[in-house]
């Protein structure tokens, strides 16, 4: 493996766990948003519950994404960028946004008008930023993100609100909202926990549905990807996704939990994995490949080396986070 293919990797890695971790902070957001019935009170509180200790740490994992992303590979930063601009900026304030109104309505008075203000503005802004998120998947793969021979983007600006974009950010949105629904059903206990798991198998359904609508596009939008799902290095990881799903509604029928998280832990980060085998080898289709875009090897080299004394440090305090605040649940 070449030290371009390890940043990759890397970029992969962190990209899945952002996805898990934070996609199911946002899908709490949008089960907040979208809490109804007798125990929509109950609801929303078991969710701030399961959030409030570890829901700002997940988004490490985004700025790992995005430092290794510009200093091994600063063309192709330089590209989204530029092509992508409005939707991540958008994403930016959305982020900003929930986590403020988050914190607002946690230590706000109770039964005010600010408060219930602040809880549309955490669950409007959970629902809007991993959509914006899956359209800048989407576009990335679409092929209408053009760079020159210069390095100059010659077009791209509005592939983010392609179809396929489109069909791939409700795709996001569904993700999220299933992970938290599926991870609620491990942090309650009687009827709150029947009512995530009601919300787990209708919300499944939805991605089932999605997925049969986005996999036929995606072979008439962007065949070069549909051609990279079937290859030899990302069927496999993607049929083991589907496997993964297929385990963790088994696990949410039979109400076996831990069975239904772990399967779709796996179901994400295999769904994630294998579009970033799928891309290979462009970072961004057609006009930014891995190789073309890498940093030299001794700056490649030196970031490749900090990182395993990094993560030496990041992931047993992520671990201790977790181990304090979730395993009494």
């Amino acid at each position: 493996m070449s030290a371009a293919e390890a940043m990759a990797a890397l970029v992969l890695v962190g990209l899945c766990a952002y996805g898990v971790l934070a996609g199911a902070d946002f899908g709490g957001g949008i089960l907040d948003a979208l809490a109804r019935g007798p125990r929509r009170d109950a609801q929303r509180d078991a969710i701030a519950r399961a959030m409030g200790p570890v829901w700002e740490a997940n988004h490490v994992w985004l700025i790992f994404v995005i430092v290794l992303l510009f200093t091994g590979f600063p063309r192709a930063f330089f590209t989204l960028g530029e092509a992508l601009f409005v939707p991540f900026h958008l994403a930016l304030v959305g982020i900003t946004l929930r986590g403020g109104a988050f914190v607002f309505r946690a230590y706000g008075p109770p039964e005010t008008t600010s408060l219930r203000r602040w809880g549309r503005v955490f669950g409007i802004a959970s629902v809007f930023t991993p959509v914006l998120l899956g359209m800048c998947l989407g576009a990335v793969s679409s092929g209408r993100i053009r760079v020159g021979a210069d390095g100059e983007l010659t077009a791209g600006s509005g592939a983010w609100h392609s179809p396929l974009a489109l069909v791939t950010g409700l795709f996001a949105l569904s993700l999220c909202a299933y992970l938290a629904a599926v991870f609620l059903t491990l942090e309650t206990e009687g009827d709150l926990r029947d009512d995530f798991r009601r919300h787990a198998l209708a919300i499944g359904t939805v991605v089932v549905a999605l997925s049969a609508a986005l996999v036929p596009w995606v072979f008439v939008a962007a065949p070069h990807l549909g051609a990279g799902l079937l290859s030899a290095r990302a069927l496999p990881v993607l049929a083991l996704g589907g496997a993964a799903a297929l385990a963790s509604g088994y696990g949410l029928y039979r109400r076996r939990f831990g069975l239904a998280r772990a399967a779709a832990v796996a179901q994400v980060t295999c769904l994630l994995g294998g579009w970033g085998l799928a891309q290979l080898p462009f970072l961004i289709y057609p006009d930014v490949t891995l190789a073309g875009s890498a940093a030299p090897d001794a700056t490649l080299t030196a970031t490749l080396w900090t990182i395993p004394p990094g993560l030496a440090l990041l992931l047993p305090a992520l671990w201790w986070l977790f181990r304090v605040f979730k395993s009494a649940r």
